[in-house]
């Protein structure tokens, strides 16, 4: 006979099914686990031992093999202990096999037989939803799991516990999603005395998702000013929610029993490296990009990033998604953030100071800035010059506009995009004017006659890209929205060009 219970492995935020099967015959004395099982999988049979052991029970003088098919998907994680000791229960016919073959089944297991958190119940419980099946997994990721709608949910503290359920001795109560999220405290932008044209330049970038870059010297507020714009953004959506939740459910980083009801704010250290940025490693986890996942990346000294890390960063900005290549697989996972980076105009900062630069300016603010490549700085739709702040600014009393202020005009501009990409067939959602491509700017972004000309000039005297002409229409596109304007105007097409900057180390060319 052959116990059979479902399960799951993950491929990126795809679920592929598994089916674990448990037979056990006569024979030497043996526990085999086979299917491409990795370290945490074969161990699997020394913990299912050891809780068994712990209830009473122990295996039979038997040979057991337990088949985690198909046989040549790689199995990671922890994840296969409950639904392999379920199976050897079903086996022993400790709990009745018709009775477990209705659902997917996922948790580590402790050493005394309780089940114990693992990654990924989300995106599993919405795969067991969408194939009819229920849910078996820890007790304390119920309410998780319950978050993807109408399913039957067996939330277990204990195999003991679950025994007792299959038994009819004990009923485990169907868990609760919980209606209270954790929802975040931003600081406010009335923290932030002067520096009004680069909080000109944070609302325009929350108003139309656009990537930023301020460039300006220490101390001058750049990284108050990116700790602040996730406060202007609108809250995610419903189905936004979800596929947020997603991501962080296999990262493991989702509140217990809890969504991410708040976009993302990652701000790794410049020392980062390639896998914890794009994602990777053993496991191929998401990196920092997918966990910003409609949400704010924030990378402070840009410079001092590694160039690889860096250069990693491109295809993503373009996609909104992130593929680690692996030998035996790919692995994707969504990655549609907004980047918003700071630097020093040089090493020491201080390059218009002529009383504090170093003696190697301006030749030291070349070498510095190009160590950001032309094809990512083309990406980034606004740069902004962030000045040193007037030591006037600061004796003056708080700003009387808050980040409540400018959040309900970013959300006003917000709508009037999101009802003019609402039926836009397109492979990815397109939420926001940064998300249009080319072919679509063109059609609900014409400017005017005036604004179409300086356009051109500007083409030509800033040397711009095909990728920096659409990029310059998004931003202006951004602004006659802001404006509530139809149209692109000339006003709102010379405000989009002033944040254009050449490449770092190219020669300024200056618009007449």
């Amino acid at each position: 006979m052959v116990a059979r219970v479902k399960t799951v492995a993950f491929n990126g935020v795809d679920v592929l099914d598994i089916d674990v099967q448990v037979q056990i015959a006569n024979g030497l004395p043996a526990f085999s686990v086979v299917g491409l099982a990795d370290k945490a999988v074969s161990e699997a049979r020394e913990r299912v031992r050891a809780a068994l052991h712990g209830m009473g029970l122990s295996l039979p003088p038997k040979r057991i093999t337990v088949n985690l098919a198909p046989a040549d998907l790689a199995k990671e994680g922890s994840h296969f202990d409950l639904p392999i000791a379920v199976g050897l229960l079903a086996a022993m016919d400790v709990i009745p096999v018709d009775d477990v073959a209705d659902f997917v089944a996922l948790g580590e297991l402790a050493l005394d037989g309780r089940i114990s958190p693992v990654v990924g119940v989300l995106p599993a419980a919405i795969h067991a939803s969408a194939q009819g099946m229920g849910l078996i997994c820890p007790l304390a990721q119920g309410g998780e799991a319950a978050w993807a709608g109408e399913l039957n949910i067996l939330a277990a503290q204990s195999l003991l516990d679950l025994i007792n359920h299959f038994k009819g001795t004990q009923v485990l109560r169907l868990p609760e999603a919980n209606p209270t999220m954790l929802t975040p405290t931003y600081a406010d932008m009335v923290d932030i005395k002067g520096q009004e044209t680069a909080k000109r330049a944070m609302e325009i970038a929350a108003s139309g998702g656009h990537n930023a870059l301020m460039i300006g010297p220490p101390g001058a507020g750049k990284s108050m000013l990116a700790q602040r714009l996730p406060g202007l953004l609108p809250p995610l959506a419903p189905d936004e929610i979800l596929d947020v939740s997603m991501v962080h459910s296999l990262a493991g980083t989702l509140p217990e029993g809890g969504l991410m009801a708040h976009r993302p704010f990652r701000d790794p250290h410049h020392s980062a490296s390639v896998p914890a940025l794009v994602g990777g490693g053993n496991r191929a986890k998401p990196g920092e990009i997918s966990l910003a996942h409609l949400g704010v990346l924030f990378l402070d000294e840009l410079p001092e990033f590694q160039r690889g890390a860096l250069e990693s960063l491109r295809q993503p900005l373009e996609t909104g998604n992130t593929t680690v290549a692996r030998v035996n697989a790919h692995v994707t996972y969504p990655a549609r953030f907004q980047l918003v980076a700071a630097m020093n105009p040089c090493r020491c900062g201080y390059l218009d100071d002529p009383a504090q630069a170093c003696s190697r300016a301006p030749r030291c603010a070349r070498d510095y800035q190009s160590k950001i490549s032309g094809p990512l700085y083309d990406r980034i739709d606004l740069h902004v010059e962030v000045a040193a702040v007037n030591p006037m600014d600061l004796s003056l009393p708080p700003p009387a506009e808050t980040s409540a202020d400018i959040a309900t005009r970013v959300h006003s501009a917000r709508s009037i995009q999101r009802q003019r990409y609402a039926d836009v067939d397109s492979p990815t959602p397109v939420r926001t004017n940064a998300d249009a491509d080319g072919k679509l700017l063109e059609s609900v972004a014409a400017p005017d006659d005036a604004g179409r000309a300086l356009l051109a000039s500007a083409m030509e005297k800033l040397k711009l890209t095909a990728r920096g002409y659409h990029r310059v229409l998004r931003v202006a596109r951004t602004l006659a929205d802001m404006d509530g304007s139809e149209m692109i105007r000339h006003v709102h097409m010379a405000e989009a060009i002033s944040y254009r900057r050449n490449m770092p180390g190219a020669r300024q060319n200056k618009m007449s």
